[in-house]
Protein backbone atom coordinates (compact mmCIF):
# COMPACT_ATOMS: atom_id res chain seq x y z
CA UNK A 1 0.00 0.00 0.00
CA UNK A 2 1.53 3.59 -0.74
CA UNK A 3 1.99 6.24 1.41
CA UNK A 4 -1.00 8.98 2.33
CA UNK A 5 -1.12 11.91 4.38
CA UNK A 6 -2.12 11.11 8.18
CA UNK A 7 -5.55 12.47 8.32
CA UNK A 8 -6.18 16.18 9.34
CA UNK A 9 -7.42 17.03 12.89
CA UNK A 10 -6.21 17.23 16.91
CA UNK A 11 -3.35 14.82 17.70
CA UNK A 12 -4.83 13.27 21.41
CA UNK A 13 -1.92 11.72 23.27
CA UNK A 14 -3.80 9.82 25.77
CA UNK A 15 -0.68 8.96 28.46
CA UNK A 16 0.98 12.87 27.90
CA UNK A 17 4.38 11.46 29.44
CA UNK A 18 4.70 8.55 27.44
CA UNK A 19 7.93 8.57 25.54
CA UNK A 20 6.92 6.21 22.52
CA UNK A 21 3.57 8.66 22.45
CA UNK A 22 5.54 11.97 22.31
CA UNK A 23 7.82 10.68 19.92
CA UNK A 24 5.21 9.75 18.02
CA UNK A 25 2.93 13.12 18.34
CA UNK A 26 6.40 15.15 18.06
CA UNK A 27 6.87 13.84 14.36
CA UNK A 28 3.31 14.48 13.36
CA UNK A 29 2.13 17.38 15.11
CA UNK A 30 3.42 20.52 13.32
CA UNK A 31 1.11 22.90 12.61
CA UNK A 32 -1.47 20.61 14.43
CA UNK A 33 -3.20 21.37 17.87
CA UNK A 34 -2.19 18.31 20.64
CA UNK A 35 -4.36 17.57 23.44
CA UNK A 36 -1.77 15.98 25.85
CA UNK A 37 -4.38 13.99 28.46
CA UNK A 38 -2.47 12.86 31.63
CA UNK A 39 -2.67 12.94 35.73
CA UNK A 40 -0.76 15.87 36.99
CA UNK A 41 -1.77 17.98 34.20
CA UNK A 42 -0.63 20.76 34.98
CA UNK A 43 2.75 19.91 34.95
CA UNK A 44 3.55 19.09 31.96
CA UNK A 45 5.49 21.87 30.95
CA UNK A 46 8.22 19.96 29.90
CA UNK A 47 6.26 18.19 27.03
CA UNK A 48 4.40 21.07 25.91
CA UNK A 49 7.52 22.74 25.07
CA UNK A 50 8.42 20.08 23.33
CA UNK A 51 6.09 19.95 21.26
CA UNK A 52 5.60 23.34 20.74
CA UNK A 53 9.52 23.67 19.09
CA UNK A 54 8.36 20.35 16.80
CA UNK A 55 5.88 22.81 15.49
CA UNK A 56 2.67 22.20 17.16
CA UNK A 57 -0.06 25.12 16.71
CA UNK A 58 -1.19 24.86 20.25
CA UNK A 59 -0.62 22.13 22.98
CA UNK A 60 -3.46 21.51 25.48
CA UNK A 61 -2.85 19.70 28.75
CA UNK A 62 -5.91 17.81 30.56
CA UNK A 63 -6.62 16.02 33.36
CA UNK A 64 -7.00 12.39 32.36
CA UNK A 65 -7.37 9.45 35.08
CA UNK A 66 -7.20 6.10 32.97
CA UNK A 67 -8.91 4.22 35.88
CA UNK A 68 -11.52 6.24 36.18
CA UNK A 69 -13.62 4.94 33.17
CA UNK A 70 -16.70 7.41 34.06
CA UNK A 71 -14.35 10.53 33.02
CA UNK A 72 -13.64 8.82 29.58
CA UNK A 73 -16.77 9.57 27.11
CA UNK A 74 -17.09 13.16 28.51
CA UNK A 75 -13.35 13.74 28.62
CA UNK A 76 -13.27 13.00 24.91
CA UNK A 77 -16.41 14.44 23.77
CA UNK A 78 -15.19 17.63 25.46
CA UNK A 79 -11.64 17.25 23.42
CA UNK A 80 -13.74 17.29 20.38
CA UNK A 81 -16.18 20.40 21.57
CA UNK A 82 -13.41 22.28 22.09
CA UNK A 83 -10.66 21.36 19.90
CA UNK A 84 -12.66 20.11 16.63
CA UNK A 85 -11.84 16.71 14.89
CA UNK A 86 -9.68 14.52 15.90
CA UNK A 87 -7.15 13.19 13.72
CA UNK A 88 -5.19 11.02 15.58
CA UNK A 89 -5.37 9.55 19.01
CA UNK A 90 -2.49 7.47 20.46
CA UNK A 91 -3.39 5.38 23.30
CA UNK A 92 0.25 5.45 25.37
CA UNK A 93 -0.65 4.97 29.02
CA UNK A 94 -0.30 1.40 30.80
CA UNK A 95 1.78 -0.18 33.61
CA UNK A 96 4.07 -2.93 33.40
CA UNK A 97 3.01 -3.81 37.29
CA UNK A 98 5.24 -6.39 39.58
CA UNK A 99 5.42 -9.61 38.71
CA UNK A 100 5.97 -11.00 41.98
CA UNK A 101 3.32 -8.68 44.10
CA UNK A 102 0.76 -9.65 41.05
CA UNK A 103 0.84 -13.35 42.50
CA UNK A 104 0.17 -12.78 45.95
CA UNK A 105 -2.17 -10.07 45.83
CA UNK A 106 -5.30 -10.21 44.01
CA UNK A 107 -5.64 -6.24 43.85
CA UNK A 108 -1.96 -5.96 42.47
CA UNK A 109 -2.89 -8.20 39.03
CA UNK A 110 -6.30 -6.79 38.68
CA UNK A 111 -4.78 -3.19 38.71
CA UNK A 112 -2.90 -4.29 36.11
CA UNK A 113 -5.59 -5.69 34.26
CA UNK A 114 -7.45 -2.98 34.97
CA UNK A 115 -4.89 -0.01 33.40
CA UNK A 116 -3.36 -2.21 30.67
CA UNK A 117 -6.74 -3.42 29.39
CA UNK A 118 -10.19 -2.75 30.75
CA UNK A 119 -8.84 0.99 30.61
CA UNK A 120 -7.97 0.79 27.24
CA UNK A 121 -10.96 -1.00 26.01
CA UNK A 122 -13.42 2.15 27.68
CA UNK A 123 -11.16 4.84 25.70
CA UNK A 124 -11.25 2.97 22.13
CA UNK A 125 -14.98 2.07 22.36
CA UNK A 126 -15.42 6.01 23.26
CA UNK A 127 -12.39 7.11 20.31
CA UNK A 128 -14.19 4.83 18.07
CA UNK A 129 -17.80 6.10 18.17
CA UNK A 130 -16.55 9.56 17.80
CA UNK A 131 -14.33 8.58 15.04
CA UNK A 132 -17.05 6.98 13.12
CA UNK A 133 -19.36 9.97 13.32
CA UNK A 134 -16.24 12.10 11.80
CA UNK A 135 -16.08 9.25 9.03
CA UNK A 136 -12.22 9.31 9.30
CA UNK A 137 -9.41 8.99 11.67
CA UNK A 138 -6.73 7.24 13.03
CA UNK A 139 -6.29 4.92 16.41
CA UNK A 140 -2.78 4.16 17.61
CA UNK A 141 -2.92 1.13 20.15
CA UNK A 142 0.14 -0.55 21.67
CA UNK A 143 0.20 -4.53 22.06
CA UNK A 144 3.67 -6.28 22.73
CA UNK A 145 5.25 -9.56 22.39
CA UNK A 146 4.31 -10.01 25.61
CA UNK A 147 1.16 -10.51 24.66
CA UNK A 148 2.06 -13.03 21.65
CA UNK A 149 2.38 -16.33 23.76
CA UNK A 150 2.04 -15.48 27.49
CA UNK A 151 4.98 -16.70 29.96
CA UNK A 152 5.37 -17.26 33.15
CA UNK A 153 8.09 -14.62 33.82
CA UNK A 154 5.29 -11.83 33.46
CA UNK A 155 1.75 -13.43 32.74
CA UNK A 156 -0.27 -10.94 34.56
CA UNK A 157 1.02 -8.31 31.93
CA UNK A 158 1.43 -10.38 28.95
CA UNK A 159 -2.30 -11.69 29.79
CA UNK A 160 -3.42 -7.55 29.26
CA UNK A 161 -1.71 -7.24 26.61
CA UNK A 162 -2.95 -10.67 25.11
CA UNK A 163 -6.33 -9.30 25.59
CA UNK A 164 -5.84 -6.32 24.31
CA UNK A 165 -4.48 -7.59 21.15
CA UNK A 166 -7.50 -9.41 20.49
CA UNK A 167 -10.03 -6.68 21.19
CA UNK A 168 -7.88 -4.35 19.05
CA UNK A 169 -8.44 -6.91 16.09
CA UNK A 170 -11.93 -7.25 16.45
CA UNK A 171 -12.48 -3.57 16.56
CA UNK A 172 -10.10 -2.91 13.49
CA UNK A 173 -12.56 -5.38 11.67
CA UNK A 174 -15.54 -3.74 13.00
CA UNK A 175 -14.38 -0.40 11.72
CA UNK A 176 -13.50 -1.55 8.04
CA UNK A 177 -15.30 0.59 5.85
CA UNK A 178 -16.02 3.66 8.01
CA UNK A 179 -13.08 5.77 7.29
CA UNK A 180 -11.62 5.24 10.77
CA UNK A 181 -8.37 3.26 10.44
CA UNK A 182 -6.55 1.23 13.59
CA UNK A 183 -2.93 1.04 13.90
CA UNK A 184 -1.99 -2.09 16.64
CA UNK A 185 1.88 -1.75 16.90
CA UNK A 186 3.35 -4.90 18.66
CA UNK A 187 6.95 -3.64 20.06
CA UNK A 188 9.31 -6.02 21.28
CA UNK A 189 11.14 -4.79 24.99
CA UNK A 190 11.63 -0.47 24.78
CA UNK A 191 14.35 0.46 26.52
CA UNK A 192 13.09 3.47 28.68
CA UNK A 193 11.17 4.86 31.76
CA UNK A 194 9.39 2.13 32.27
CA UNK A 195 11.63 -0.61 32.02
CA UNK A 196 14.70 1.03 33.77
CA UNK A 197 16.57 -1.22 35.67
CA UNK A 198 15.82 -4.19 33.41
CA UNK A 199 18.39 -5.83 31.13
CA UNK A 200 17.19 -5.02 27.62
CA UNK A 201 15.97 -8.50 25.76
CA UNK A 202 17.25 -9.59 22.58
CA UNK A 203 16.09 -6.69 19.46
CA UNK A 204 15.35 -4.34 22.07
CA UNK A 205 14.43 -0.94 20.76
CA UNK A 206 14.46 2.96 21.53
CA UNK A 207 11.28 4.95 21.73
CA UNK A 208 12.25 6.93 18.81
CA UNK A 209 12.78 4.01 16.62
CA UNK A 210 9.62 2.58 17.59
CA UNK A 211 7.51 6.51 16.83
CA UNK A 212 9.74 6.16 13.75
CA UNK A 213 7.84 1.92 13.08
CA UNK A 214 4.60 3.78 13.73
CA UNK A 215 4.54 6.98 11.89
CA UNK A 216 5.36 5.02 8.70
CA UNK A 217 2.97 2.23 9.60
CA UNK A 218 -0.15 5.49 9.78
CA UNK A 219 0.97 6.99 7.15
CA UNK A 220 0.76 3.38 4.54
CA UNK A 221 -2.47 2.77 6.55
CA UNK A 222 -1.47 -0.49 8.12
CA UNK A 223 -3.17 -2.76 9.96
CA UNK A 224 -0.41 -4.41 12.81
CA UNK A 225 3.20 -3.70 12.79
CA UNK A 226 5.83 -5.39 14.92
CA UNK A 227 8.76 -3.57 15.63
CA UNK A 228 11.64 -4.62 15.20
CA UNK A 229 9.80 -6.61 12.07
CA UNK A 230 11.67 -9.57 13.02
CA UNK A 231 9.77 -10.18 16.02
CA UNK A 232 6.88 -11.29 13.90
CA UNK A 233 8.46 -14.37 12.74
CA UNK A 234 10.04 -15.01 16.25
CA UNK A 235 6.43 -14.85 17.66
CA UNK A 236 5.19 -17.40 15.46
CA UNK A 237 8.27 -19.63 15.88
CA UNK A 238 7.38 -19.08 19.81
CA UNK A 239 3.88 -20.28 19.84
CA UNK A 240 5.55 -23.61 18.37
CA UNK A 241 8.29 -24.28 21.44
CA UNK A 242 6.75 -27.32 23.88
CA UNK A 243 4.86 -25.78 27.29
CA UNK A 244 7.46 -27.60 29.23
CA UNK A 245 10.22 -25.55 27.78
CA UNK A 246 8.18 -22.30 27.27
CA UNK A 247 6.82 -22.34 30.98
CA UNK A 248 10.77 -22.23 32.02
CA UNK A 249 11.52 -18.85 29.45
CA UNK A 250 12.49 -15.91 31.24
CA UNK A 251 11.37 -12.45 30.79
Amino acid sequence: MGVREIDDGVVVLLGGRSEIGLEVTRRICAGRDVVLAARRSGQLEQETAMLRAAGARAVHPVEFDADDLRTHQPLLEKVVAEHGRIGVAILAFGVLGDQARAEQDPAAAVAVLHTDFIAQVSVLTVLANLLRAQGSGHLVVFGSIAGARVRRANYVYGSAKAGLDGFAGGLSDALHGSGVHLLLVRPGFVIGRMTAGMSPAPMSRTPDQVAVAVVAGLRRRAGRIWVPRALGPAAAVARMVPRAIWRRMPR
